[in-house]
């Protein structure tokens, strides 16, 4: 059986006669309040061995109150409990000083394993840290448990320098979590460089990030630098790292390994400070298998994994990012806009392919497209309908995407020649004249939507806007 006492204040009577009854179960002696007064007057007196508070409570804010208590008695573990499940929540609490954040509402047997890990743990002061000086709005948003152990992991790395990887599919927000990371860690007043590995040309890439020498190749007529020396003492943000060649790939192991890289063409060894936040779409596992990712820079990359959920497995955060959305468009100079219950419905059965970036992209459109201040179901069921809206995500999933099929069907056909094959260059031309058409057609298909027109064509976005400028195609957004 457990032992010790705990403190626990919150205003919520029914919360507290929970707690009291599942803590007191495991054999902990349970003192609670409804106010912050009184849980500070035990602690002055040198009462109890864990805290459980809530944040908002009548009389003061815990946040307030916990840097005196972590005066008083710097050894005493708190764990902060809140109903505002926001990232801001997380990051304050460790901030703080809190050895827990929980949302609630917080399953039971979590908290007690929160307790037992806390009342056993080696008793060293916790280290309250300095907030930002300026309190920027954090732009992730979501109060789903998804969401809820992302703002927990978060919170934790702020202070630290551990290489993250964050994984997770186009338009999940992957660079706004790295900007969480800088933004809010003790690094946020050095710079925060992103680069991404799919934009850059391949041959380019190890001069883009390392920077090269004067005469290095043809056409470096002067010195230039690279990512890594303009981030340096912040945090450089590596975004689609399965794009990255496995030239590029052995130049950032050895900086990853020994901090410290040479300049393309350079000789002499340059150190580095700079946190790797790398993040992708890809299976990186499988690019190993495939001999197109080496391991050991995984594992030398993802030290500490951070999974992003697609929008579909967290549509209860939905009406949250949507109010978010209406919000910057109205500060924007857009007319304010609201969206029924029916239309809210639609939003939350809708599959979202492009993910959060898709959904704001919509609201963004309504705001800009529509003059009914209520944007109802009739509209979005027209703003969504795409050719497998409505149909199972597993269905969906399993449909043959166009470019494949028309790409396999020309191979079919010049296969069937055998021996008698078609004159050179039939096979790109004939490729050529399909994939305009084919191309034009899907984006009319959408009404213009690139994130809808890719995953219909079962291309990534920077495949289908490489095509459109080399097929030279105008792009009308919003058709009806």
């Amino acid at each position: 059986m457990a032992s010790g006492t705990i403190l626990l204040a919150d205003d919520d009577a029914a919360i507290r006669t929970v707690l009291n009854q599942a803590l007191g179960r495991v054999g902990y002696e349970v003192r609670s309040t409804g106010n912050a007064a009184t849980l500070w007057r035990w602690v002055s007196q040198g009462e109890g061995d864990l805290i459980i508070t809530d944040v908002v409570m009548p009389d003061e804010n815990a946040f307030d109150l916990i840097p005196r208590i972590k005066r008083a008695r710097p050894e005493l573990p708190i764990v902060v409990m809140s109903a505002q499940n926001t990232l801001k929540t997380a990051i304050t609490a460790a901030e703080r000083g809190a050895y827990e954040y929980l949302p609630k509402p917080f399953d039971l047997n979590e908290l007690i394993r929160v307790v037992d890990r806390a009342m056993t743990a080696p008793r060293e002061p916790a280290i309250a840290r300095q907030q930002p000086e300026e309190d920027e709005k954090i732009p992730l948003i979501g109060r789903s448990p998804a969401m809820q152990d992302i703002y927990r992991v978060l919170a934790r790395l702020m202070q630290t320098d551990l290489t993250v990887m964050i994984s997770g599919e186009s338009g999940t927000g992957k660079e706004l979590v790295a900007r969480a990371l800088h933004d809010y860690g003790r690094r946020r007043n050095g710079p925060f460089v992103a680069v991404n590995m799919a934009a850059i040309p391949r041959e380019l890439i190890e001069s883009e990030l390392f920077g090269h020498e004067k005469g290095a190749f043809t056409g470096a007529s002067q010195r230039a630098t690279g990512r890594f020396e303009q981030a340096e003492g912040g945090t450089l943000f590596l975004d689609e790292i399965g794009d990255m060649p496995m030239e590029a790939q052995t130049r950032l192991l050895r900086v990853l390994q020994q901090g410290e890289y040479t300049t393309v063409g350079g000789r002499t060894p340059i150190k580095t400070d700079v946190r790797i936040v790398a993040a992708t779409n890809r299976d990186l596992r499988q690019l190993i298998n495939q001999g197109l990712f080496r391991e050991d820079l995984f594992f030398r990359l993802n030290v500490v994994p951070i999974r992003l959920p697609p929008l579909r497995e967290r549509s209860e955060d939905i009406p949250d990012l949507v109010r978010h959305f209406l919000g910057q468009a109205e500060d924007e100079g857009l007319p304010p806009k609201t969206i029924d219950a029916e239309g809210m419905e639609l939003l939350k059965r809708y599959r979202w392919p492009g993910n959060v970036r898709e959904l704001e992209n919509l609201v963004r459109r309504l705001a800009a497209l529509y003059t009914e201040e209520t944007i109802g179901g009739a509209i979005l069921e027209t703003e969504l309908a795409e050719p497998d809206f409505g149909r199972p995500a597993e269905q969906a999933a399993a449909d043959e995407p166009l470019s494949a099929s028309v790409e396999r069907t020309l191979n079919r056909i010049f296969a069937a020649h055998g021996d008698d094959l078609p004159p050179p260059g039939l096979y790109d031309r004939l490729l050529r004249e399909v994939e305009r058409p084919l191309f034009s057609m899907s984006l009319a298909a959408t009404r213009g939507n690139q994130i809808k027109a890719a995953h219909l064509l079962g291309i990534n976005r920077n495949t289908l806007r490489k095509k459109i400028r080399e097929l030279d195609i105008q792009v009308i957004r919003g058709l009806k």
